[in-house]
């Protein structure tokens, strides 16, 4: 009888209605009679097509796990381990850099001191719930990381059929609560930040909280990408530091390549900026650092203030301006806020942020609402001021 082929095996139906399978040897093992590649025949007949189908189905997906063993052979016992599945995984995902890093030390740090060596199967609810448990609440972001990580982990596994369920099952341990209250800073902040900044650095202050950009975005940007005629800043790329190097690529997301119309009053200055500090060229980078390349965020960031000595940088201006507490990245929440004051909508606040979700945005909507409302409680002290 004739055999179907397949990408996998093949299957004829036999004389007495019955249907058999067979698939050439992994490994390529040439039989000493005929000198082709050994066929080795399911141990038995099936009634149906499907039947065999679904038989070679799972002998293909053994031979992709490494657990295939030639009939006669003794099966192969060794499990598959938490580390061992947790490389592979890791090793075969497209991931940014900084993302891949934080993976890395996650499984490093956390993950794979405790469940390394244990098979994925003998992996329990009660284990990790155990473990969750240790890591107590000192640091619930990355305890919330390591989890996720954990679950989808072990998804995959669960797609790969080498375990029958996801152990990972508590509600809401995926998720943490933002540790770093905002406060965006207020105009009158913003001006005492950028006049004790030194001078080459005012624009990128500048930039972080009118345009909302990010920090790998700003020190990445060049001469080609800052329209001042139209004015326009393209973003298309950022830079990450990853284990000493930089490292130049897209955005975050899709959404962070996008056009940000830079407010008019900015304009001046940045043109003065350019032409002062700015690299030659159009590939020159708007924010080098002394070697040439992109800053660095010590550079910027300078020294912290101490009672002996005044600080420098980013630190010295924040100290300078009273608001000790500011991190660079809150210039972006403070035009997030001011963006969202001017009424803008959720789509417009996450196109000129470079968001993919409303999440974010919707925070800024928020928090553009309650100065709102202090606004508007200001204006009833004058009233009422007045009226007396």
């Amino acid at each position: 009888m004739a055999r179907s082929k397949r990408s996998f095996g093949s299957i004829r139906k036999l004389p007495s209605g019955r249907y058999q399978a067979t698939y050439s040897d992994p490994h390529g093992t040439l039989s000493a009679a005929t000198g082709r590649t050994v066929q080795h025949n399911a141990p038995t007949t099936f009634d149906a097509r499907e039947d065999a189908e679904a038989w070679l189905t799972d002998v293909r997906r053994s031979i992709s796990r490494g657990e295939w063993t030639a009939p006669g052979q003794a099966a192969r016992k060794a499990p598959v381990s938490f580390a061992s599945y947790a490389d592979r995984w890791l090793e075969r995902r497209t991931l940014k850099p900084r993302t891949r890093q934080h993976y890395r030390k996650l499984l490093d740090h956390h993950l794979i001191p405790t469940f390394g060596a244990s098979p994925l199967r003998a992996i329990t609810s009660e284990e990790i719930a155990t473990w969750h448990h240790q890591m107590g609440g000192g640091t619930p972001t990355v305890r919330a990381h390591a989890y996720g990580l954990m679950r989808t982990i072990l998804g995959s596994a669960l797609q790969d059929q080498l375990i029958t369920h996801n152990p990972c099952h508590i509600r809401g341990a995926g998720n943490a609560k933002r540790q770093h209250k905002v406060k965006p800073a207020t105009l009158a902040e913003l001006e005492a930040i950028v006049g004790a900044m030194p001078e080459h650095l005012r624009a990128m202050v500048l930039l972080a909280a009118w345009c909302a950009l990010r920090f790998g975005e700003l020190a990445e940007l060049r001469r080609k990408d800052v329209d001042v005629t139209n004015k326009v800043i393209r973003v298309r790329r950022g830079v990450v530091l990853v284990d000493g190097a930089r490292l130049v690529g897209t955005p975050k997301s899709d959404a962070g390549m996008r056009d940000v119309a830079i407010p008019p009053h900015l304009v001046p200055m940045l043109k003065e900026h350019i032409k002062d500090h700015a690299q030659w060229g159009r590939d020159g980078l708007l924010f080098p650092g002394k070697n040439g390349e992109q800053l660095a965020p010590s550079t910027l960031y300078g020294r912290a203030p101490t009672k002996q000595r005044a600080g420098s940088g980013f630190y010295g201006a924040r100290a300078a301006a009273g608001r000790p507490d500011l991190r660079f990245h809150d210039l972006r929440h403070t035009g997030a806020v001011l963006a969202a004051q001017t009424g803008a909508t959720l789509a417009e606040l996450m196109g000129r942020l470079g968001h993919s979700t409303p999440g974010a945005a919707m925070r800024y909507q928020h928090a553009a609402q309650d100065r709102d409302r202090a606004i508007a409680d200001a204006l009833s002290a004058i009233a009422t001021g007045a009226s007396s």
